[in-house]
């Protein structure tokens, strides 16, 4: 599939139709529709369906819809306007939200698709700019494609120069995801003010202008933290090359060079981290995007959801289990310990992988290359972390529960040896699921039919009561603040720290 480019001209127009008489007179206008049409999922019509019996006997028929790949799922769209009931699904880790055509994972194999490819092969023969094209057009780009892909990139990926002001005006010592999605949602208020999301065109121009801008963004916010210069992105380098030149480079040193292998160790890292189906970042993507929100502020929302230990911050506190432990000698103990639910293990298991993470052996492979290139074979952390992964995989306890290294189990400790920090490690995640969440909010809008993010919920509060004037009301002491508060009998001025 051909990238459609367009100029900044075209792309501030607000509707479509007021395009086709350039489009027509530089592309194929048939072409560019399919090229819409093919991008835009559709649910499959249904050819079976289930019976469903409620207590007092009433029977409904729902349909059965069937994707090319997974198992089927059971249309309950009008359930409630047949029965009357809803369905209650804590974590929505049964219920389909959605059609997409971009990630597949079947957790039973440990399989991971992007757009159809296994992600072994993705991450083995592309590389992260080819990657961002396959997720946003479908197809994997020729060697035109390509280049004029990572042109447009490059040409988008300076920030404007009042958006590093606002780096001032944070708190020193900041973490830099708190940064970052402040920043991140302030793109909203620098670039479309009067965005048409309905246009296919700009929906494109803004994907196109998250991803090229997201290493700048990321990488600032590190050089602030830790009060350097501002380094700015050269058209010679690679996108990843770029990002670890905009955080790493000395400006006084005019032969300053990026590793190669760095490089590239870091680019199949983005790889392996660029989408993953309906994760909970993603769906707080969708959900944000379903009001037809700004999509800089989507994305925003998705790095708020990503900061958790439970998601992104997953890797940092595989490292801090690892501190923990801190030599051999105390895995015995902290494996009894694990099974007596007294110490958390992090970094094994998988919400959606039943038997092992594709992404991880990759991982793995990765963090002996750099430990090998820069000389740390002997790096505790690695050393920890396959001798705990020996003995978990030994252990009948774990091995029953299929509990298996996952991607961050090493991926933190590849971060920690090419130099970035702890609280950095999260931002990478960010960087590099930046692509997956625009080409997810992308998807979703091209619907022809958005619904907005609505969830039900199972009411177990008080029934209607009656009201009490305040005169009348008890005290109960609820608020748990108030326990702690010492009142000091002191006189004189207090200054409250905001």
């Amino acid at each position: 599939m051909d990238l459609v480019c367009h100029s900044p001209k075209l792309v501030h127009r607000s509707s479509l139709t007021r395009h086709k008489q350039e489009i027509k007179e530089s592309k194929d206008l048939t072409k560019i529709e399919q090229i819409y049409k093919d991008l835009v999922p559709t649910a499959p019509e249904s050819k079976e369906v289930c019976k469903v019996t409620f207590p007092d006997g009433k029977i409904i028929e729902l349909p059965i819809l069937l994707g090319t790949l997974g198992p089927p799922m059971i249309d309950v769209r009008n359930l409630y306007g047949k029965s009357g009931y809803f369905t209650f699904d804590p974590g929505f880790t049964n219920t389909g939200s959605c059609v997409s055509q971009i990630t597949y994972i079947d957790g039973e194999k440990g399989e991971l698709l992007y757009r159809g490819y296994k992600i072994q092969d993705i991450a083995e023969n592309c590389d992260f700019i080819e990657t961002c094209y396959l997720l946003l057009y479908g197809e994997l780009p020729s060697v035109e494609d390509k280049k004029k892909f990572d042109d447009e990139i490059k040409h988008e990926m300076l920030v404007h120069d009042k958006l590093i002001s606002f780096y001032k005006g944070f708190q020193s010592g900041a973490h830099p995801m708190a940064i970052l999605v402040g920043v991140v949602g302030a793109l909203s208020s620098f670039m479309y003010d009067g965005l048409d999301i309905e246009d296919p065109i700009q929906r494109e121009y803004a994907a196109i202008k998250l991803i090229a801008k997201m290493p700048m963004i990321a990488a600032i916010s590190f050089r602030t933290a830790m009060g350097l210069p501002i380094i700015y992105p050269r058209n010679d380098l690679t996108y990843t090359e770029n990002f670890l030149y905009m955080m790493f480079a000395d400006p006084m040193d005019k032969d300053w060079q990026v590793d190669k292998l760095l490089a590239d160790v870091l680019d199949k890292i983005l790889i392996l981290h660029a989408d993953h189906e309906q994760n909970a970042s993603t769906a707080t993507v969708r959900i944000a995007g379903s009001s037809l929100a700004n999509p800089f502020a989507c994305i925003a929302a998705g790095i708020a959801s990503l900061w958790g230990p439970m998601h992104g911050g997953a890797n940092e506190a595989v490292l801090n289990m690892l501190d923990e432990i801190q030599i051999k000698e105390n895995i015995p103990s902290t494996i009894d310990l694990i099974k007596d639910k007294k110490f958390r293990l992090m970094g094994f298991g998988h919400r959606v992988y039943k038997n092992f993470d594709p992404r991880a052996g990759i991982m793995r492979t990765l963090c002996h290359k750099v430990l090998k290139h820069i000389g740390s074979e002997d790096d505790q952390f690695l050393e920890l972390s396959m001798e705990l992964e020996k003995c978990a995989l030994e252990d009948k306890y774990f091995v029953d529960r299929k509990l298996y290294p996952n991607v961050d189990y090493y991926s933190g400790i590849v971060l920690k040896a090419i130099g970035i920090p702890k609280d950095m490690f999260t931002v990478i995640f960010a960087l590099a699921r930046s692509i997956g969440w625009i080409s997810q909010w992308r998807e979703m809008i091209s619907e022809k039919m958005i619904k907005i993010g609505r969830p039900r919920q199972l009411y177990v509060g008080q029934k209607e009561r009656k009201f009490m004037n305040i005169a009348d009301r008890k005290d109960n002491f609820k608020e748990l603040t108030s326990i702690f508060k010492v009142k000091k009998g002191k006189k004189g001025f207090t200054i409250y720290n905001p």
